[in-house]
This record gives structure tokens, sequence and C-alpha cells, in this order.
């Protein structure tokens, strides 16, 4: 017996103190202990003592594999994790862990002389009443305390039952051997698993592989024994290949390989492209179906990805807005002549003509401009919009039919929640317009039309330049659509879009604001809560300006409608609470004064976003910034600028990461 780890199920353990004391006297892992412990293993534990010097006791093993069998374990890898996590299997393994191996090992070694030991211990379970036959299971619940040791070894029905538990005990070893074949070793490749067992080609295990992995996934594959050949493949997370000269890339996005190539192709979800270093590239489908690809020619500078003297990406990005919103509008806005052309839009104008409802899926900031285009779109076009969250959309059974227009909002174009909507909207027959930032994307993609904003590459995670282009795009949409039904004047419509055009300098005048913000930042950097308020269109910038803050300061905020703040928050306001409110001359101007007033009535610290040249607010609030005065709708693309400022400024005083805040990503690729 000096060769095999000694059992002892009498180890003192912490609470409480022995193995044994875990155990109920009458459970089934005694009953198949002592069974065991009863059975002549003589000759297996000779033909066993060979196996290295500390090898685990054969009646060990051979209690793991009967207990395991008749509870519906038949995996080795998770019988060894049973040793682990299970107090029946931790009583039988008597403290030690065999591991997968040495039980797949030793059941395929000693088959015949196991599959005699078992028989016995099946007989013996039919004769004490507690085994189910036809499919192997042994009733624990009929055990008496040490039954075993009450009942005679007696097999004298063994020969009636023999060719049955014959049949059963070869049914229980054949499970064993498939879920032991089946397993795919915990930290190892299923590709390699599957190439080592398959004598495949790496690209051709791969695929085989990804035919039985659930999930998303973004993976790039190289193998040590094939090392020309680089495999990669895409399942709801963005993947491209950058095609330079005799040399490729992978990436999540084009932006990191723009320096080195402006040629990618994207890949659409389970596809498989395999690149050689002699030149050779090939894609298929995970059904084995070659594809034929289609190479983007980037139109993206390399300064676009640099901080241009900008001490982060966030501020050169919020002070790109003038010309990003004037890039969203090149060739679809003319005040002049007095128009609005969407590309998009135009090639559907009669299916959106007859659209009884807009849905906009959405989530976080982009969120925030879908709400935005609901104002717009229902205030000027009179069509009916409801902004969804887009990670909840698909989970609460919506009603979407054919007469429904869905409109996704997203940077990315690769947010996993959106993309989920999406194809839900698809199979109800919806149409898909598609409203994102990156070329190629995704969401780009699986839509039926749609119009990129423009901004370009957006490396900052808090999104800026990507809300107002989203805004300025929805804006179009609302005044395009507004034009066609005729639920606004050619008047209105003219003046609208002269004033949109208007919208760059005036955003540039805001900025002017910077050293001003800069002030106010100071003042409030140390407090841990903020409130935000706005009316109208306003108040989801109110929610963005709180977003903006949560997210790169890690101060915790909320955005409220002006109104609301009496139903609720003005329990928290008093002088540690600084309340920002959106306060532009326009509709609802008196009663946000008024907000403002019972803000300081309980000696709130207020900071004010005003129209230029008010007076009012101005004697009231703590601090006042000014923008410039522009027609209602287009508000949010001023108001919001102050905010994204202030928000900057608290996470550089506060010593925050501004451009890759805590555990935040740039594109939520997972749901």
């Amino acid at each position: 017996m000096s060769h095999f780890i000694v059992t002892d199920r009498k180890t003192d353990y912490l609470l409480p103190p022995s193995l044994d004391d875990w155990l109920n006297q009458d459970h089934l892992a005694r009953f198949i202990v002592e069974v065991i412990d009863d059975l002549d293993l003589s000759n297996l534990i000779r033909q066993y003592a060979g196996r290295g010097s500390k090898a685990y006791h054969p009646a060990t093993l051979l209690a793991i594999l009967v207990y395991g069998y008749a509870t519906g374990i038949f995996s080795s890898r998770r019988l060894e994790r049973a040793t682990y996590d299970s107090v029946a299997f931790r009583y039988i393994a008597a403290g030690s862990h065999p591991d997968h191996d040495s039980l797949a090992t030793f059941r395929r070694r000693f088959l015949d002389e196991l599959s005699d030991l078992f028989l016995q211990v099946l007989a013996m379970a039919k004769e004490m009443k507690l085994l189910k036959l036809g499919n192997v299971c042994l009733d624990g619940t009929k055990i008496d305390a040490n039954a075993s040791r009450h009942s005679a070894l007696s097999h004298g029905h063994i020969e009636k039952l023999e060719a049955q538990l014959k049949a059963e005990v070869q049914e229980l070893f054949s499970l064993a051997e498939q879920a032991d074949q089946a397993d795919v070793p915990d930290g190892v490749s299923l590709p390699e698993e599957i190439k080592r067992r398959e004598n495949l080609p790496i690209e051709e295990a791969v695929r085989v592989a990804l035919t039985r992995v659930v999930g998303a996934y973004a993976i790039v594959v190289i193998d040590r024994t094939e090392p020309e050949k680089l495999v990669a493949a895409r399942k709801g997370s963005p993947l491209v290949v950058g095609i330079g000269d005799d040399e490729y890339f992978m990436a999540s996005d084009a932006t990191p390989i723009i320096e080195y190539t402006k040629r990618v192709i994207y890949l659409n979800d389970e596809e498989i492209v395999m690149a050689t270093r002699d030149g050779r590239l090939e894609i298929k489908s995970i059904g084995n179906e070659v594809q034929t690809p289609f190479i983007h020619e980037l139109d993206m500078q390399i300064e676009m990805m640099e901080k241009g003297g900008f001490d982060y990406f966030m501020l050169k990005e919020i002070y790109e807005q003038p010309k990003t919103i004037g890039d969203s509008m090149r060739g679809r806005l003319n005040a002049e002549e007095g128009w609005v052309k969407l590309g998009g839009l135009d090639e559907f104008t009669s299916r959106i003509a007859k659209a009884k409802r807009f849905i906009i899926a959405a989530c976080g900031t982009s969120w925030h401009s879908g709400l935005i285009g609901e104002y717009l779109i229902e205030d000027l076009a009179r069509i009916p919009v409801e902004v969804e969250y887009a990670s909840e959309l698909r989970y609460r059974n919506p009603i979407i039919t054919s007469d429904d227009i869905v409109i996704a909002i997203s940077q990315s174009g690769e947010t996993a929640d959106t993309l989920a909507a999406l194809e839900l909207a698809k199979e109800k027959g919806a149409m898909i317009y598609g409203i994102v930032n990156v070329v190629g994307s995704s969401i780009a993609r699986i839509t039926d039309a749609g119009s990129y904003i423009h901004a370009g590459p957006e490396i900052g995670v808090a999104s800026t330049k990507a809300f107002t282009g989203q805004v300025t795009l929805l804006t179009m949409i609302a005044l395009s659509l507004a034009q066609k039904r005729g639920t606004i004047s050619d008047e209105y419509f003219r003046k609208l879009i002269t004033e949109l055009g208007n919208i760059p300098a005036k955003v540039n005048k805001v900025l002017e604001s910077n050293a001003l913000i800069q002030y106010i930042a100071g003042e409030i950097k140390d407090r841990t809560n903020a409130l935000y308020l706005g009316r109208g269109y306003n108040f989801p910038v109110a929610l963005e300006g709180a977003l903006k803050l949560k997210e790169i300061s890690y101060i915790h905020a909320e955005g409220y409608p002006a109104a609301e703040m009496k139903h609720g928050p003005i329990a928290l306001i008093d002088e540690e609470m600084p309340v920002i409110v959106i306060a532009t001359n326009k509709s609802a101007y008196d009663k946000i004064v008024s907000n403002i007033q019972e803000v300081k009535a309980r000696k709130g610290f207020v900071i004010a976003i005003v129209t230029e040249g008010d007076t009012v607010i101005s004697k009231i609030a703590d601090h006042t910034i000014e923008i410039p005065d522009t027609e209602e709708p287009l508000t949010p693309l001023l108001s919001v600028i102050p905010l994204q400022l202030l928000s900057y400024h608290i996470a550089v005083m506060r010593g925050c990461n501004v451009d890759q805040p805590r555990n935040l990503a740039k594109s939520v690729t997972v749901e």
C-alpha cells in the first residue's frame, strides 16, 4: 500500500472538523464507498501499484467513477472539478484530487476489470432496491444508515441480471468515453484540440471549432506548427482585415491600422479569414462557403488620430465640433437654395412617407441624441416617435410592424445591443435606417439605408463630436421630412436651415468661454453629487451633461426635466449640491427661472447655461455661461458644449484619465 496516496476521511477541517461530519450517515456516497471497500480489489491493486510512487488508490478512483456515473457525471474533467466543489466527491476522494487524465486512463486501461467490479456494485444496488435500470440511476433516498454493513454481499441474483447489468455497464463506459472525447481542456484552445484530434489544417480546425461555439467573439489564431498562417473570425464583435504590401493586419477597428494601410475588409458575422505569409487571402463562412471580399478604401488621415497639440483627445474632439458639424451638413444642406437632401432618405421616400411611426434604438450618448431626434421629428414632421434603449427593446416583446421605420444610432456602428435590436426589427419587417460614424461598420452594412455623420475618428471614450454630429443629422432628417410632408411653412423651413448653417460659427463662439468654464469647474470639482436640469429640447442635453460628468470624473450626477425637480430631487438640494440648469430664453423660460429660484431658496449652488444677453438669471445664479441665440430646435447643439467642457475640466482637476475612464470602452461590443 506504500505505493498509494493514503486515504483519510477523518482529517480535521474547519467547521465541521472533518469530511466525515459533512456528510449525512445515509448518503449515497457512503453506500458506494462501503460497498467498494468490501469488494476484492487485490488483482486491480497489483496491476495498478506499479504506476508511480504515489498513485491514487484504485478503490478511490473506482468510487469516484461509480458515484459520478450513477449521478450523471461522465466527463473526467467534471469529475476532477467535483473533488474540489462537491462535499460528496470530496468525501469519496478523501481530500485528494485525482486529475482527469488519471481518471480517464484508469478507466481505459482497466476496462474489463472495472466492468466486473461495476457489475458487482450494480448487483448489490439492485438487491437493495436502489437501482433503476434502463437508465442507470442509484436512488440515494432509500439508503438507511450503513446499509451495506447490514446486508450480506450476496450475488446470487447476478446471473439472472447479468445480461442487463452488463449492458448498463457498457452504456456507462460508452457515455464516459463520449464525454471525455467531447471535453475541451480548460485553458486549451478549442481549434488546437480539434486539430490534434482530427489532423486538420489550422483554418479548417478553427472553422469546425466555431460551429460549436456559443456567443459573441472576434478572434485571431496562429498555430505554432503553421506560423506562416493567420486565421481570424468574428460573430457579434467587429473585426477588420487590413491589406498592406505583402502584409496583413487584424483589428477591431480601422483606426489603429490606418498608419499602415487604407485598404480594409470588414468581416461579416460568422466569417473566417485565412491570410498567409506568401500573400494568399481566403474568406469562408462557418458553413464552409467561399466568400468574395469587398475591399474598402478608407478616407481617413493619420493626423486625425493624433492629439494635435491638445492634452487629451477629448479636448481636441470638443474643439473639432465646429468643423465636424459642418462636415455632417456638407452636400446635404444648402441654405441659399433652400434644400436639405439625404441620400438614404430620398431612396425610400415613398415608404418613409407612409410610415406610421419611427422607433429610435440606441444606447448611452446615442440614446440622448435619439431623444432630441424624437422632439425634432414630432415637432417638425408630426410623425410619432418612440425612443428605446436598444438593450431593452428586444427583451420586452415590442410591437414592431412593416409600417414602422427603425432608426439605429451608434457612433461605432458595432454596439452589440443595437445590432441585436436591429435583427429583431428586421424579422418583423420594419425598414432599418442607420446613423453611424464609422464607415463600413456592422450597423452600416445591415441597414436598409442610412447616413454617416462624418465626424472622423473619435478616440476619447466619452463621446462629444459624435453626439453633435448625430443631432445635426437628426435635425436634417426632421427638416427633410417636414418639407416633404408640408408640416412647416416654407418660411420657417428656410429660417431653420439658414440658422443650422450658422451653428458651426456659433459653436466656435461658445468655445471662447473655455477659461470661464475652467474657473467654474474649479469651484465644484470636489463635490460628490450634481443635478442637471433642462426643459423641452434641452432635457436630453441635461441627461447628456450628467452622463459626461459621471463617465470621466466619477462624480455621481443625474439629469431631470426641470419640472420634475419638485417630485423628489429637491430633497437632495443643499449648499453642497451643484445644480446645472440649461436656461435658454425659449419656451417655458419663466418656469425655468422659477426652478432656479427654488434651488437658491434651499442654498443650492446654481450654474446656468443662458442665452447671450440674459439679465434675469445672471442675477440669481452663482455662475452663468452664455451661448448665442438660435432657434429653439437647434439649441441642443450649443447648450451641450459648455457641459462637455465643464466635465472635461473637472476630470482633469481630479486627476482622472479623461480619454480612457475606468471600466468603460469606446465600443460596447458585448451584451
